[in-house]
């Protein structure tokens, strides 16, 4: 429970103010999609790649200006796993935790990722190169343990080998 705590602390703690000249940018992406608020998710998708991730303050603008309740929108961002509300590392790491990866040593991969990078699932590393986080299944078993960073899938892994396939990516 302090843990969870911890964290959701932390998160508050980073709130960011994105600067109105930046803001101002999402324009463009409202102007293509007004009058179809069923275009939420593409318009969600060209800001996520215009900011790098979802603040509060563009989902906001983005609610106000595809005439969208901001409910709905914070509702479909926080539903699909390829969107985010915090700022992502250069290289997000996706740690099959499912059964088959899990029986063959995934936990001790995720221990190692967690001292070696020195964060958590869900957070981003302070020098903004990883991201970490669990998955349940990667429909890849027949590679068990098995991590994607990236679009790179790392299979049979072997704990001792997880610091040495890190320090390829700077």
């Amino acid at each position: 429970m302090k843990e969870r705590d911890d964290i959701l602390k932390r998160k508050v703690q980073k709130v960011e103010v994105v600067p109105p000249e930046e803001l101002a940018k999402l324009d463009e992406i409202i102007d293509r999609y007004e009058g179809r608020p069923s275009y939420l998710i593409p318009a969600l998708k060209d800001a996520q790649e215009m900011f790098g991730y979802l603040p509060m303050e563009v989902q906001r603008k983005l609610a106000s200006g595809l005439n969208i309740p901001s409910s709905h929108v914070y509702g479909v961002v926080t539903f699909y796993s390829f969107f985010t509300i915090e700022p992502r590392g250069r290289h997000t790491l996706r740690l099959c935790l499912g059964t088959a990866c899990y029986v063959k040593g995934s936990k001790d991969i995720l221990d190692i990722i967690v001292k070696e990078v020195g964060i958590n699932v869900g957070e981003t590393s302070e020098d903004g190169r990883f991201s970490l986080e669990a998955v349940r299944c990667l429909g890849a078993c027949g590679l068990a343990p098995v991590m994607l960073i990236g679009e790179d899938t790392h299979g049979n892994m072997d704990p001792k080998d997880t610091t040495k396939i890190l320090e390829g990516y700077q």
